[in-house]
């Protein structure tokens, strides 16, 4: 729900810094994975309880994910870029409540599998919406200029972020946090199906 307001909070200087970036010889697809590379280190501090080191990752992992899609439009955006852009997001995204898990399976595996299971189910949901956008031309830079079309829901990028940061914050709290925010992202899958139905009639 918030990152239509927060994209115009954050993309001029976001854009800014991505010029300067790309002035540097630096392009979009380095960036993209190299936030994906700290995504998985912060997943990795995480499983070693090192949770402030894996706050302090998972934040700057973020900035490159906001980043590279600033340094694209300096330079040029590609299709590649975008696939790679939201492949390292959705990898990014399932190995968070991965490293809890893996830190202390029995306190949180279930919860940790509900909420890779609701991640699942929202994530096809999302990418579904976006295929049958592209097939019938429709468009929107609500979310900012991106290669898929971003259908808006309950929970998007920028709730998920707090979501994490929350768990690196208060780890003890990962299994009712999980079952809340799963639910939330079932809820979410399920709507987005719902105006699926009226936005692609037969």
């Amino acid at each position: 729900m918030l990152d239509t307001t927060i994209r115009k909070l954050i993309d001029p200087p976001l854009n800014t810094l991505g010029q300067r970036l790309a002035e540097r010889g630096i392009g979009a697809d380095q960036v993209t994975l190299a936030g994906l590379a700290l995504g998985l280190l912060a997943a990795g501090a995480i499983w070693a309880g090192a949770f402030a080191l894996a706050l302090i990752l998972l934040l700057t992992s973020r900035l490159a994910d906001g980043l590279d899609g600033a340094v694209a439009r300096a330079t040029r955006k590609t299709d590649f870029g975008g696939y790679l852009d939201i492949a390292a997001d959705f990898l990014f995204y399932g190995a968070i409540p991965l490293g809890f898990v893996l830190h202390d399976p029995a306190a949180n595996g279930v919860a940790g599998a509900f909420l890779l299971t609701s991640f699942y189910f929202n994530g096809t949901s999302f990418l579904g919406y976006a295929i049958l956008a592209e097939k019938r031309g429709i468009e929107t830079r609500a979310q900012g200029i991106k290669s898929l079309y971003y259908s808006n829901g309950i929970l998007e990028g920028t709730e998920t972020i707090v979501f994490f940061v929350l768990l690196c914050l208060f780890p003890a709290a990962f299994a009712p946090l999980a079952w809340i925010f799963g639910a939330l992202c079932f809820a979410t899958g399920a709507l987005r199906i719902h105006g699926a139905r009226a936005a692609f009639p037969d």
